[in-house]
């Protein structure tokens, strides 16, 4: 057991994170978390099935009297976001996560955590495994490549979810529970990469952009944090006026995550890089003058690189449309909720800027529970994109979840948080893709709420877990179970 998990509580739950901590399981990489799954389903005597998209299913008995008690599934994701700080040296597809306890904390060693959704597979694998429970049939689902458009969710079959509740262990503040969420899909543009091979005496440099919080591009996006794409392309731009070309660009590599780091190779005459570094050196304590306590760590900066022998910089017309799209793009909240107090209706993220060996590409994800706002925010961004000569695709998106406040589950699950904690929970909607909406849309009907413990800085190397909540989270859930099944 991992010395960062000792003696916490409730030790299985912890017992189980520790062990899944060890698989990697980013988005597309879940075969070997889905197979541990069904090994200790099987070991533990379950009923387990996958389906072709690798999402599992297990099935666990009533404890005994309470047969008769209505099915209850219990849902989390497999997959996590896999980000790491630039220094750290680590292979998401092979390493391990390293634990790290800072008192009431527990976090990961320069990379994300993978609480989200960890914690919950973690504790479906606790109830699976505990036989003193008091509870009614249970089914515990576990769906793959949430983060990458809940694709899990988007394969699920008639059938394969027998029941009619479902608790979602998606969220990530204890104390709430979640009721609604907002739709969502990416625009993508690209542009044909067409280069100039520059003069000798032309150096290559690199500008870097680092030190950002980042974070979710949903549940994090109201914060006012930096985008370090939108810095990326402010400084290139005002690095214009030293007839600096761009060669390559590089930033963010997730598309429902905040890009926290973004660098730029480029070439610039040797008589221009006086003029070129105190441009640098003044944009970079104006941008830390713009968010002096949101982004306390940023650091723009630029360097020379002495080993760089390609001199293949953009064209300049292709230079300037992908920096103009980038400094138009909006990025951030567009729309707050005027039904839910501090609710974001609809926002857009700037993701993501690749070069590739034959193309550049930009990609952005919009979000809104409105879904006339949604196609509203899409055709904004991909109008900017066309009108920098970009070739413009959109995914095909994943639909919201609408609040039902007249719920069965939600009036259980509430009653049941204030007769254990004396006060009401907080009954909210998230600015984020919640897999119920697509199981609200596979199984009609389906009864849902959605709650967990306290997490921060999700899909960043920031990513915390408050210990005390998960103790917390778990006797509100056990407690939830019980209530329903002696409802029957």
């Amino acid at each position: 057991m991992s010395n960062a998990i000792e003696g916490l509580k409730p030790q299985l739950v912890w017992k189980y994170f520790a062990e899944i901590s060890k698989i990697p399981r980013g988005s597309k990489n879940e075969r070997q978390v889905a197979a541990y799954v069904l090994q200790t389903a099987r070991q533990l005597g379950l009923e387990a099935l996958q389906d072709d998209a690798l999402n599992v299913v297990v099935r666990k008995p009533a404890s005994s009297g309470r047969e008769s008690a209505p099915m209850v599934c219990l849902q989390g994701h497999m997959d996590m976001v896999c980000e790491k700080n630039a220094d750290k040296v680590h292979d998401f597809e092979k390493d391990p996560i390293e634990l790290v306890r800072q008192g009431n904390v527990l976090t990961a060693n320069g990379t994300t955590l993978g609480a989200d959704n960890g914690i919950a597979v973690a504790t479906n694998l606790a109830l699976m495994e505990d036989r003193s429970l008091d509870h009614g049939p249970l089914e515990f689902l576990f769906t793959v490549d949430e983060e990458m458009g809940l694709n899990g969710a988007n394969s699920l079959q008639p059938g394969f979810v027998k029941s009619r509740t479902l608790l979602n262990l998606d969220s990530e503040e204890e104390g709430a529970l979640y009721v609604g969420c907002s739709g969502g899909r990416n625009t993508e543009a690209s542009w044909k990469l067409v280069t100039d091979d520059l003069p000798e005496d032309y150096l290559p440099m690199r500008v870097w952009v680092r030190g950002l919080k980042g974070g979710h591009s949903g549940l994090e996006i109201d914060k006012g944090r930096g985008n370090s794409l939108k810095i990326l392309a402010r400084v290139l731009l005002a690095l214009g006026k030293a007839g600096v070309r761009v060669c390559r660009m590089q930033g963010g590599n997730k598309s429902n995550a905040i890009p926290r780091e973004a660098e730029a190779l480029i070439c610039i005459r040797a008589k221009k890089l006086k003029h070129a570094r105190k441009i640098v050196a003044q944009f970079e304590l104006t941008v830390q003058a713009e968010l002096p306590s949101v982004e306390p760590d940023l650091i723009v900066a630029m360097e020379e690189l002495p080993g760089e022998q390609s001199r293949s910089a953009w064209k300049r017309p292709l230079q300037k449309k992908v920096l103009s799209a980038l400094a138009a793009l909006p990025h951030g909240v567009m729309k707050m909720s005027a039904e839910i107090p501090g609710l974001v209706e609809t926002s857009t993220n700037l993701a993501i800027i690749k070069s590739e060996p034959e193309q550049i590409t930009v990609v952005t994800s919009q979000r809104s529970s409105v879904a006339s706002e949604l196609d509203e925010i899409k055709q904004t961004v991909g109008t900017i994109l066309e009108l920098a000569a970009a070739k413009v695709k959109y995914s095909e998106g994943y639909p919201g979840w609408k609040p039902n406040m007249d719920s069965p589950i939600l009036k259980t699950a509430a009653a049941t948080y204030e007769r254990l904690y004396g006060r009401q929970p907080h009954v909210k909607a998230v600015h984020a893709g919640l897999e119920c909406g697509i199981i609200g849309e596979r199984y009609p009907g389906m009864d849902m709420v959605s709650f967990g413990p306290t997490l921060e800085c999700v899909h960043s190397p920031d990513e915390r877990i408050y210990i005390d909540t998960v103790e917390k989270f778990y006797d509100f859930l056990l407690a939830v179970l019980r209530n329903v099944a002696e409802r029957g």
